[in-house]
């Protein structure tokens, strides 16, 4: 059964989705059943695992704050932004830059259902209906182009999307597309599920494998191979919560503490295009 939103986009509530999978674990609203019946799995059988999506939240917010304070971009790229959450993109770096621009990117029906209301409300911030795996489709998007200015840098977020772009689908390559068409200047922050080699790893990866036909861990290594070509910045690609723990709202801020299998379960890290 497939609903129809008043804007006209169609949402089916029978098939899960990423985007709403997440929010579900975030304890948001926007979820079906059958997206909770997923993530149930990860909260009963695999305990702890919640805990990876807030470390990669956090880190997000705090890589958009660190943009926004030490650097002059003043535009984002939110590749595969799911749904909208607490301190989203453009919240974050509008509180501290108000001219902050922002392009958020999702294939995902309901997160353009949510993105509509963004756009009633903010004229700094746009959201395009494309899919990351196609990247000249979003740069060349009309909302794209009306918003960024390519002939200066640009903020470039792979916020937990690279690991469900399967290996044969080249998110190497995806990254060094943007890589070649921003200026010296730009950012690029990456967040990706981090392989343990342990059992935790193998089951999450066998539930997302069998729901979603994607979702992949990859070693430091590997995520540090796709920055190829770019400075990675202090403290290099790292557990998440390790990624600039000063800042305010890391769990770590205040002291220090062993993390979770869980927690180191998902890497963070900030480059930089010279």
């Amino acid at each position: 059964m497939v609903a129809m939103t008043d804007e006209g986009i169609s949402i089916d509530p029978t098939r899960p989705s990423i985007a709403r999978v997440y929010d579900y674990l975030l304890g948001g609203k926007d979820n079906y059943a059958v997206d909770r019946e997923i993530g149930d799995v990860f909260k009963r059988d695999l305990p702890g695992s919640v805990a990876i999506a807030f470390a990669n939240r956090a880190a997000l917010t705090r890589a958009v704050g660190q943009i926004a304070t030490t650097t002059d971009v003043r535009q984002f790229i939110d590749l595969g932004s799911g749904l909208p959450t607490a301190d989203n993109v453009h919240q974050v770096a509008q509180r501290h830059a108000p001219e902050s621009r922002v392009v958020y990117v999702d294939i995902d029906p309901q997160v353009l259902v949510h993105g509509r209301a963004l756009l009633e409300e903010n004229d700094r911030t746009r959201v395009v209906a494309a899919d990351v795996r196609d990247p000249e489709g979003v740069l060349t998007h009309p909302d794209t182009r009306d918003l960024i200015d390519f002939d200066r840098p640009v903020a470039v977020m792979f916020s937990a999307i690279l690991h469900h772009v399967n290996d044969e689908e080249d998110p190497a390559g995806i990254v060094r597309y943007w890589r070649d068409h921003v200026p010296s200047g730009s950012y690029f922050f990456v967040s990706h599920f981090r392989s343990g080699n342990n059992p935790e790893t193998e089951e999450a990866e066998r539930v997302l494998q069998q729901t979603f036909g994607r979702g992949r861990w990859r070693t430091d290594e590997e995520i540090e191979s796709l920055l190829d070509g770019l400075e990675i910045l202090d403290p290099g690609v790292v557990p998440a919560p390790l990624w600039r723990p000063e800042a305010v709202d890391s769990p770590l801020h205040g002291g220090e503490r062993d993390l979770t299998v869980w927690e180191r379960l998902i890497s963070a890290g900030l480059a930089r295009k010279p």
